[in-house]
């Protein structure tokens, strides 16, 4: 089979995490760089020239508008987007965000953070079994999001409608922008982008102690964000939020499954929870494909890949380069260094990081000490691992300490 056909193939049909692991491995040895004509995209695999990939916005960009047909909805979602602008928007904007969207910000949460997973597991208190999507990976981020925002309690549900739908399966693993895509997703984006509108006009006139006031307020050296481009970062912080946190958490816990003397050295001692999190995002990556756009002619690996072409860097393959890392297929806690490319590496290394991290680490926490066991029961439902490495259900069976 060819690198086209196994592309094609890989383009058509869901994957699971062992089958694209497997394709992966080959593509390493084989064709690190390969270009699948069918799909129109170019895959790389090994470590250095994703990371090269990441690094270089000036050669891959991250702005896709000349694939993407003109969509009034879409291109207001978009102008915020930090993932999808290159220098100088891309600084702008990261710049003035991260005014508001400090470390300081991000540990002033912590209490709420316990609190929101406190409430969420007091809800399945002695419940023999939960599902962890559904009960705390996902309503967690969602509601930290929503509060950091200032989204009152009762429009959150809708949130996390708009959420399910711009990440769906298909969204993630259609590599190539076209009409019919930009259509679909034109529909939820018009909602997302009148509600979040009618809000940062309510906080430009009446400012409260949340997110969206900071970022109406931020300011560096007299460039202020507009209406628009805090709908695109709103938008973002919700999406890449909420789907990072939920399939990092659901990672974890069936690794913890897999390999249960790590979760009895976790439960005995949980100062070990941050290298253990960097291992899972390593092990099992979230996001498996990053895409760029080349904007000149550049020669990767071997091959020369013409200019405006989408170039996908598997950050999952990466992740597993023999090359790079150590004995890439054992889940090592104590790895050291570990440099994992899953959430990103250069201009667009995620901002959101911190927050995540801090999340995952406390419901965690929280979990282990009040679960003296917990497997992973019957009936667990993957994303499709072409774009989302995780569960999107995952039944929990529990005993209570």
């Amino acid at each position: 089979m060819t690198a086209t056909e196994r592309g094609t193939r890989l383009a058509d049909q869901s994957a699971d995490a062992g089958t694209m692991l497997a394709w992966f491995r080959r593509m390493r040895e084989s064709e690190p760089v390969s270009h699948d004509g069918e799909a129109g995209v170019w895959h790389v695999f090994r470590h250095s020239d994703v990371e090269r990939i990441l690094a270089d916005p000036g050669t891959f960009s991250s702005d896709f508008s000349s694939f993407m047909p003109a969509q009034e909805d879409v291109d207001r979602f978009i102008k915020g987007n930090l993932l999808r602008k290159d220098p100088p928007q891309h600084r702008k904007l990261r710049t003035l965000v991260s005014k508001a969207f400090t470390p300081g910000v991000v540990a002033r949460l912590a209490p709420r953070i316990e609190a929101i997973t406190d409430e969420l597991l007091d809800a399945k208190a002695g419940a023999e079994e939960i599902e962890l999507v559904s009960d705390l990976a996902s309503p967690l981020p969602v509601t930290v999001i929503a509060e950091l925002l200032g989204i009152p309690a009762e429009d959150r549900p809708m949130f996390g409608r708009w959420a399910d739908s711009l990440v769906a399966p298909e969204s993630q693993t259609s590599f190539i922008p076209n009409e019919e895509r930009t259509k679909s997703m034109a529909i939820v984006m018009r909602e997302m982008n009148a509600y979040c509108l009618e809000h940062i006009r309510g906080r430009r006139a009446r400012p409260r102690e949340d997110l969206v006031s900071e970022l109406v307020a931020a300011e560096v050296d007299g460039q202020r964000l507009d209406d628009d481009e805090i709908i695109g970062f709103v938008g973002l912080l919700l999406l890449a939020g909420h789907i990072t946190t939920t399939a990092l958490l659901t990672n974890v816990v069936l690794c913890l499954d897999e390999y249960p003397e790590v979760a009895a050295a976790l439960r005995a001692d949980t100062a070990g929870l941050p290298g253990a999190m960097e291992e899972v995002l390593r092990f099992r990556t979230p996001l498996a494909p990053s895409m760029r756009r080349t904007t000149r002619d550049v020669r990767v690996g071997e091959l020369t890949v013409p200019a405006g072409q989408i170039v996908l860097a598997w950050l999952a393959s990466a992740n597993r380069d023999e090359r790079r890392f150590p004995a890439p297929d054992s889940f090592d806690i104590r790895r050291a260094p570990n440099p994992h490319l899953s959430l990103g590496h250069g201009i667009h290394f995620c901002l959101g990081a911190p927050l995540a991290r801090l999340e995952v680490r406390i419901a965690l926490e929280k979990m282990l000490g009040r679960w003296s066991e917990m497997s992973v029961g019957e009936g667990v439902e993957y994303h499709d691992a072409r774009g989302i490495v995780g569960a999107k259900r995952l039944p929990l069976q529990l005993q209570w300490t």
